[in-house]
């Protein structure tokens, strides 16, 4: 596999405030932007090429990847300017694969389960579709039984031996792309739905390994961070984690508790008091300020005494 594609295009209506200005899978971790975690896993597996596809904020995309490219992989950018889901953003670049199976990998989950692993299983088992899966977390909404996805969400009340959760990353054959009605707005659920009842070959491989994160709401966002500062994940692309930018700067009185996420040029000025706090890009705590469990989005000035608040 030389090539993957990274969905890249969600909302992030979760997220609420986080993503009126950024794309969901460019928040950053520790100033690291979350989609960067998928490039270095599909890296990892052998892609030189990773296409993308973009629709809130997009621009955003090339001011973060000005070069188009990462760790020497070529980045490749398609636009919706109609938002297509997934089964019509995979159709929408079609074209980039030539034929090929590749990975599907959602942008917006943190995880270091082993792709390589997913592939090996992938093509030795003939599928059509391969989901990896985990069977622990929430929710399990995937009923596998003898490698083959047999139900999702209980849709067909079918008793399955094992019930998992979908990690957001899938391998496709072409014949899967063949499903697919070209220009149009289509989930992939309707689709492994239909293969399903048609006998098709849609499957499945359980990797438990390692650590898998859905960055769905602020709280898991913020969880994330309290995590990787107690050193329970790392991937391998270098030292990346600082909770203190090189171009941060923080007042030497500045009391600190739990973890701190200070992104570069951000600053926090005397006095201020912050718990478990993330700050992003050039974001600005004020004197005296007190912040427990606060983003601080780019740009921003924290201000006052708030808990649970994001600027």
């Amino acid at each position: 596999m030389d090539r993957a594609f990274v969905l890249g295009a969600g909302l992030g209506t979760r997220l609420k405030s986080l993503t009126e200005r950024l794309p969901k899978p460019l928040i950053p971790i520790y100033g690291k932007p979350l989609i960067t975690f998928a490039f270095d896993q599909l890296i990892a597996a052998g892609a030189r090429e990773l296409v993308i596809n973009t629709h809130h904020c997009h621009e955003e995309y090339t001011k973060t990847f000005p070069g188009a490219e990462y760790r020497g992989a070529r980045l490749i950018f398609e636009h919706e300017p109609i938002l297509l889901e997934t089964a019509g953003g995979i159709k929408n670049v079609e074209h980039h694969f030539a034929g090929q199976p590749f990975v599907v990998y959602n942008g917006d989950v943190l995880t270091n389960v082993s792709v390589e692993k997913a592939l090996a299983h992938h093509a030795a088992s003939g599928n059509e579709v391969t989901l990896v899966l985990r069977s622990q977390g929430h929710p399990l909404h995937v009923a596998l039984d003898a490698g083959r996805v047999v139900d999702i969400a209980g849709r067909l009340g079918v008793e399955a031996a094992q019930q998992c959760l979908f990690t957001g990353i899938y391998i496709v054959e072409p014949a899967f792309l063949r499903r697919i009605p070209p220009r149009t707005r289509i989930s992939v659920i309707p689709l492994f739905m239909e293969m399903i009842k048609e006998g098709a070959r849609l499957g499945g491989v359980v990797l438990d390994e390692g650590v898998w994160w859905d960055l769905g709401t602020r709280e898991s966002y913020l969880d994330v961070h309290a995590a990787l500062a107690r050193g329970d994940f790392f991937p391998a692309s270098g030292d990346w984690r600082k909770p203190i930018a090189d171009t941060a700067r923080v007042s030497p009185d500045v009391e600190i508790a739990g973890f701190l996420a200070a992104g570069p040029g951000s600053e926090i000025e005397p006095g201020a008091q912050v718990t478990d706090c993330i700050l992003w890009e050039g974001a600005r705590v004020l004197p005296g300020s007190v912040l427990n469990r606060c983003i601080v989005t780019a740009g921003r000035n924290a201000t006052g005494r708030h808990t649970g608040f994001d600027f």
